[in-house]
């Protein structure tokens, strides 16, 4: 960790215990994909009741009228009542249960064209929800596929491979071109630059040099580095935040489906109605003409039409979804945690004040400051690059170079020990001599020991952070912002108290983000607004996460939603697309209902024979999944910002 790093930076911690093995996705983590089974039942009834048509037209006999129905309600229809069956058996209670019902029904009273088209009606619309809810990829896997198998050890000059597995401290190992580091390490040999975006959040290249530190799960540049490992691979900081991710990931709860909630009354009532009308008639045909009349297809085929619909809406507007559950999350947040850096700053911190110690003068201290800052990551080592490059600066070379967390960045430059670090690590005696505090970013430096300057930096809000805060309670029903960062406590209340939110955590460290959201996540609905890998644990946390940018796969697949522009507009847009789905997923598929009740007191009145009522219910949920495309149509107000 740079010097400059410790501002801002989170704190690396030990172990206590090592990741020996990549941890494996929760199962349940992750909705299921389209499911080829559910096509292929889909299909078989579209094709059974086609070919039973033109035979019951020409008459022919009943048998071979059975025939194709028979075979939709044995092979389809036996596959989908064992599938319901298994999730009664496990406390699964569904909207989807009495469509199961109404095939066994059907096949028990002979009504086989009934239950192929409620074949046809359950297994398209757990194909179409299928669709419409899977996730993209894993993220888990995406981080695991990152790490190498095979590391190159040094042994006198020969290299030899081993399973990264078997790498002790201490160890010389050889880091090719273009290969993934697979452990925490010391340079030694070689010059070059590493990517390490995946842990730090930074989208550029970091020279490296002898005495540089290099992070497992890094990218190596054009040059080959050898590197003395430092730590394990199981306790490095690349398998800690791996660790973190999966614990998140096995505790974020799982929420109910709209449609499961609205058929937690729908379903006994409507099983009620029919056992109702059974024992009055005597007849059991009015009990399935009832069930077939009631099976709930609004619900299981609306509202993924109208997911799809604001899917197809958002990315129009530059916002992918990739947990369409996010939608309906949204909604009903009531806490929102802000990453700072990126989300609601630019991200790109600029020096703005050099101030000398007495005898000391700027021109000479930013020559050596700028040519040990070359070897850092942070944002502010590039504040410095930029600002000596825009006024023609020389860079000093540095040798020696070491970070060490807590201690800074330290290196030689011209037969001078030049040490970059933090207020906080500045030696006691040496307090008195610096500068007060004005707030914000800054860091120390040090030459032989001695202090030398104090570097001030900005990182410029983004101007439409304060509206956007202000109106999130009138409008959203916020009760609760919170700015939840790494950084330093009088950089992060400065944003505060401009952006207008009224609760600061400050350096946090990736777990104790973790911890923090996942405490308020109990108590109520949290919404957590980030751009970097560091945030992505604490986005498993929350109830709905939402990323900035398509830098960072991994947080991507860590939020529900990416805004693929850094805009809390866009954000905007993206709550009021999901109030927009809410509100036609509810009208369509409680529209639907409705029109289905009424026809099923039709049905318990001996009104309305199964056929029928199957025909009916299918004009029901044409006349339902017309309303859901509506959801694909931007509402009248997509964002209040400027109102």
């Amino acid at each position: 960790m740079s010097a400059l790093q410790e501002p801002v930076a989170e704190r690396a911690r030990p172990v206590a215990t090592p990741l020996e093995a990549v941890p494996q996705p929760n199962p349940e983590s992750h909705d299921a994909p389209i499911s080829l089974a559910d096509l292929a039942v889909a299909l078989l009834a579209l094709v059974g009741i086609l070919v039973h048509l033109p035979l019951r037209f020409w008459h022919a006999s009943q048998l071979v009228q059975d025939i194709p129905l028979l075979c939709v309600l044995i092979v389809g229809g036996g596959a989908l009542v064992v599938q319901l069956a298994w999730r009664v058996v496990q406390g699964k209670f569904g909207s989807d249960l009495l469509a199961g019902i109404s095939i066994v029904a059907s096949a028990c009273l002979n009504e086989y064209l009934a239950g192929a088209i409620v074949v046809l009606m359950l297994s398209g619309g757990q194909a179409l929800e299928a669709y419409a809810v899977r996730r993209a990829s894993s993220l888990l896997k995406t981080l695991a596929r990152r790490m190498p198998t095979i590391a190159h050890r040094r042994v006198d000059s020969d290299l030899q491979d081993i399973a990264v597995e078997k790498i002790v401290p201490g160890d010389f190992i050889v880091v090719l071109p273009h290969e993934t580091c697979p452990a925490d390490g010391t340079v030694l040999e070689g010059n070059g630059a590493m990517d390490e975006s995946y842990l730090t959040g930074e989208p550029y290249r970091v020279p490296k040099a002898p005495g540089s530190e290099v992070l497992s799960g890094a990218v190596n540049g054009e040059s080959a580095l050898v590197l003395q490992v430092s730590r394990r691979p199981a306790d490095s900081r690349y398998a800690r935040i791996m660790r973190v991710m999966r614990d998140a990931e096995q505790e974020r709860p799982r929420m109910r489906r709209l449609a499961d909630r609205l058929g937690a009354w729908y379903t006994p009532t409507a099983v009620g109605v029919a056992i109702g009308a059974w024992a009055v008639s005597a007849n059991a045909h009015r009990f399935l003409a009832v069930l077939v009349v009631a099976t709930p297809c609004p619900l299981l085929i609306a509202i993924p039409v109208a997911i799809m619909g604001t899917i197809s809406l958002a990315a129009r507007r530059g916002i992918v979804i990739r947990d369409p559950a996010v939608l309906e999350r949204l909604t009903t947040c009531q806490t929102v945690f802000f990453d700072k850096t990126g989300t609601l700053t630019y991200g790109r911190p600029q020096l703005v004040e050099v101030l000398p110690a007495a005898g000391m003068e700027a021109d000479e201290i930013l020559p050596l400051v700028a040519g040990l800052e070359q070897y850092s990551r942070h944002p502010l080592a590039r504040a410095i690059q930029e600002y000596t490059a825009a006024h023609g600066i020389p860079l000093v070379p540095a040798t020696d170079v070491s970070e060490q967390p807590g201690r800074g960045l330290t290196g030689s430059l011209n037969d001078h020990r030049v040490t970059v670090t933090g207020r906080d690590k500045v030696p006691e005696e040496m307090l008195a001599r610096l500068l007060p505090n004005a707030g914000g970013l800054e860091c120390i430096v040090l030459i032989d020991g001695r202090y030398a300057a104090t570097l001030r930096f900005e990182d410029e809000a983004r101007p439409e952070v304060k509206l956007f805060v202000m109106h999130l309670g009138p409008r959203h029903r916020v009760t609760r912002t919170i700015l939840l960062t790494g950084d330093q406590e009088t950089e992060a209340r400065r944003v505060a108290g401009y952006t207008g939110i009224t609760e600061v955590y400050a350096g946090k460290s990736p777990e104790e983000k973790l911890e923090i959201v996942r405490e308020a996540t109990r108590s109520t609905t949290t919404l957590y607004l980030g751009d970097g890998v560091n945030d992505a644990p604490a986005m498993l946390a929350a109830t709905a996460a939402v990323a900035f940018g398509t830098a960072y796969d991994v947080t991507s697949e860590a939020a529900g939603a990416v805004i693929l522009e850094p805009s809390l507009e866009k954000l905007d847009e993206l709550l009021h697309i999901a109030r927009h789905l809410r509100a036609v997923a509810l009208t369509a598929a409680g529209g639907g209902m409705a029109l289905s009740l009424i026809a099923v007191g039709f049905a318990a009145a001996g009104m309305l024979p199964p056929i029928a009522g199957a025909m009916l219910q299918e004009f029901i949920d044409l006349a339902a999944v017309l309303y859901a495309l509506r959801a694909a149509v931007p509402p009248k107000s997509i964002s209040d910002l400027s109102d």
